[in-house]
């Protein structure tokens, strides 16, 4: 069996449609045959308005299958030349029987397919004849139903409503004018032509309440002539009422803790540290410890750098007898109160001679009968070494 090709597509494109119903079914198969006497072939096309199926027979294949319809004997005649002739004979029996005439004397049955995808037996007074076509798939389906059949009915359609005339009682010979007019103004350009051909109002309003009648709406649309021109401009800003927006503001209650300013911290307090009572008072009166201001960031040291003397985090213990003085650094009243002790310097061993025996023994009698300064944290009195 042959594939079904674009020729053979063009070859039934100049044959007519052929109708014929399955009794138990009720399906509708519609049938387009061409036959070609010179290799002896034959084509068949069978759709149902919703897929196409067709078949092609060679030479040898259609003689074969006439032989086995009619239980024939299958060998072919002796001669070369009267086995061809019998085949142009049955084939163009064929050919007449599948004519608008021919096709009516024939009755239809499906069978149970063999071969393709559908079996039609058709049978005659006197012969029998079986297709078996296969199914062409969706889009060539589609390709030939609108070539074959959509287009056609279309321009037809826009024959028969832009015609003055009723078709029916035309001539024949002015029908074909009537239709050849149509066809070459619609190959030109098929876009116009389907635009023209259904955008008129009573067309497209037929059409409409055809297809609800066919398919049993309740309620069909009206046939109009005129469609009118409807307002197409957009709505103004006037006509749209747009929908109010409420918003809600929850009321911000001031607390405590908003109402406090910001406070920067405040450095812990050192007490001051006094001087002990054992030492040296040779320059006057006992002196205290002098408080420096802590560094800002810009007097901190360089990391790396050895701290200067005068920043000593403590001051070490004089040695015994000896007497310990204090460098005074004026404080400054911008900085805080957070200082450092300087750094006690060492004198000459030189001052150990100027303590005396007597000077110890009047600090302790001051110390004793409370006239002395008091300190913030008692300090155990320190002896003066023995001297040598």
């Amino acid at each position: 069996m042959q594939s079904f090709t674009e020729d053979h597509s063009k070859a039934l494109l100049a044959k007519e449609w052929l109708v014929k119903v399955d009794s138990r079914t009720s399906t509708p198969y519609l049938f387009k045959f061409s036959y070609s006497s010179v290799d002896l072939t034959a084509c068949i096309l069978v759709t149902d308005t919703k897929t196409a199926l067709a078949e092609v027979l060679t030479s040898n294949q259609f003689a074969r299958r006439w032989r086995m319809c009619n239980k024939l004997s299958i060998s072919p005649l002796p001669d070369t030349d009267e086995e061809e002739a019998w085949r142009d004979r049955h084939l163009t029996l064929l050919g007449c029987a599948h004519s608008l005439g021919g096709f009516l004397e024939l009755t239809l049955e499906l069978e149970k397919p063999t071969l393709g995808d559908l079996a039609l037996e058709m049978e005659c007074n006197t012969w029998k004849w079986r297709w078996e076509p296969t199914f062409l798939g969706p889009q060539v389906s589609a390709e030939i139903i609108s070539k074959h059949l959509i287009m056609p009915l279309i321009s037809v359609n826009h024959l028969a409503f832009s015609s003055s005339n009723v078709l029916g009682d035309l001539a024949p010979e002015n029908l074909e004018k009537a239709t050849d007019k149509v066809g070459r103004t619609a190959r030109r350009t098929v876009d116009t032509h389907i635009r023209n051909a259904l955008s008129r109002p009573r067309v497209a309003t037929t059409l409409r309440r055809m297809t609800a009648m066919f398919n049993f709406l309740p309620e069909l649309p009206a046939i109009i002539t005129d469609a009118g021109t409807p307002d197409l401009r957009a709505p103004t800003a006037d006509k749209i009422s747009s929908p109010k927006i409420i918003a809600r503001y929850s009321e911000h209650k001031p607390h405590d803790y908003d109402m406090k300013p910001l406070q920067e911290p405040t450095p812990p307090k050192m007490p001051q540290l006094e001087d002990s009572a054992t030492e040296s008072e040779s320059e006057g009166a006992p002196k205290q410890w002098t408080v420096l201001a802590s560094p800002t960031p810009s007097q901190l040291p360089v990391s790396g750098q050895p701290p200067p003397a005068s920043l000593s985090k403590d001051a070490s213990p004089a040695l015994p007898g000896r007497s310990r003085s204090r460098t005074e650094v004026p404080v400054s009243e911008s900085d805080s109160s957070l200082a450092r002790p300087n750094k006690k310097l060492k004198h000459p061993e030189g001052s150990d001679n100027d303590d005396s025996e007597e000077e110890r023994k009047r600090r302790a009698a001051a110390i004793k009968s409370g006239a002395a300064a008091k300190r913030g944290t008692r300090q155990p009195l320190k002896r003066g070494g023995k001297r040598f």
